[in-house]
This record gives C-alpha cells, sequence and structure tokens, in this order.
C-alpha cells in the first residue's frame, strides 16, 4: 500500500474510533441511556438507535449529570445537534435537514478523496494536505456516523466564560475538522504550483 493511502486509513480510521467512543462514554457516564442495560451488545444498541420522542429539555437521550473540568470555564455536558456545525439549520424540517446532510456529507467525503488522489505522496510540501485531509475526512464521517444512526449528532465539549458566554458544544470529530480544515488553509499558502521550465530558444 502506498505511504499516503496508509495514513488516510490509520488517520481516518483512528479519528472515527476516538470520537465514536468518547460519545459512548459520555452517553453512559452522563445520560440514562444505558440504564438497564447490563451487556455491552444491550448498549451499543441503545446507543446506535434514537429514542422515540425528544424528552425533557428536547433531548433523546436524557442527562443525569456533567463534569467541570475548569469551574466557570470548560465542563463535559450531554447535548444533542440535530443541525449542521454550530447548530446551523436545526431549525429545517427533519424530511428537509435528513436529504440535505446526506447530501453534504457524502459530497465533501467525495471531494476530500479526489484531492488526497492527486497528492504524490513524496513531496515534502505536501504535508499539511497530507494529515489535514484525512483529519477533514474522519471526522465528517464521524458526525455523519451518528446523523444516520440517530439523526442528531452528539457534542459533549463546552467552553465557557462564567456562563455568561459561551462556545458552541463540539466534539472530538468536530475538532479534527477544525484541525485539518487549519492544516489546509496552511497547505495553500505553503504550497506553490511549480512553474514550467521555460521552452529552450530555438536557435536561429
Amino acid at each position: 500500500m502506498p505511504r499516503k493511502y496508509a495514513i488516510l486509513l490509520a488517520l481516518t480510521l483512528g479519528v472515527i474510533v476516538l470520537d465514536q467512543w468518547t460519545k459512548y462514554l459520555v452517553v453512559r457516564d452522563l445520560t440514562t441511556r444505558f440504564d438497564g442495560a447490563t451487556t455491552l451488545s444491550q448498549r451499543l444498541g441503545a446507543f446506535y438507535s434514537p429514542a422515540e420522542e425528544p424528552g425533557r429539555r428536547g433531548l433523546h437521550f436524557q442527562p443525569k449529570t456533567h463534569v467541570e473540568v475548569a469551574e466557570n470555564f470548560f465542563r463535559l455536558r450531554y447535548a444533542e445537534n440535530p443541525g449542521a456545525a454550530w447548530g446551523m439549520f436545526r431549525d429545517l424540517p427533519p424530511h428537509v435537514r435528513g436529504p440535505l446532510f446526506h447530501l453534504v456529507s457524502l459530497g465533501a467525503v467525495l471531494l476530500i478523496v479526489f484531492y488526497f488522489r492527486k497528492l504524490s505522496g513524496t513531496d515534502p510540501a505536501e504535508v499539511w494536505a497530507l494529515w489535514g485531509l484525512p483529519l477533514v475526512l474522519g471526522g465528517a464521517l464521524g458526525n455523519y456516523i451518528d446523523r444516520v444512526a440517530r439523526a442528531f449528532v452528539i457534542d459533549f465539549l463546552e467552553a465557557h466564560w462564567y456562563d455568561k458566554a459561551a462556545w458552541p458544544s463540539f466534539n472530538v470529530a468536530d475538532m479534527a475538522i477544525c484541525i485539518g480544515v487549519g492544516m489546509l488553509v496552511v497547505d495553500a499558502f505553503v504550497r506553490k504550483e511549480k512553474p514550467e521550465a521555460s521552452a529552450p530558444a530555438k536557435a536561429s
């Protein structure tokens, strides 16, 4: 397997596994979703299927606690996002929002793979894109798994300032996407198209 595809596979799968694992832990420890589930298969079945109707506070999985990591600044708290990044389009009707997100997600995956295939994998100038594209791909697929399984994305990382101002909740997949996009921005600045060699002048 060429080195660039080994990087793509390892990094993409690594992001997906870390993203899904952290979401599973959040549901297990911060919600009541697994109450009564005694086996791993039962917990996974509950994890990858939505509740029939939202309950209190409009959530499908009911929170039971949260964790203050840095008081007044950062906490772990279960949240659901039926929309796109930062909750955009969450108010669209489900019959419109679902197909739209499926189309956008699959289109993004195809676009990422298309651009990744164009990389040589040996040019040192490509390093930012070589690692950035798999991060974006892994993050996009991590959140897409959530949408397919339960029609909403699980978020749990909450940065805030004394509860007076807060950044929208996010997850590991969102972090991978943001880091990957940042690396692609750097790539756009540091990687230049090599100019074609000038044709030799004809002798008179």
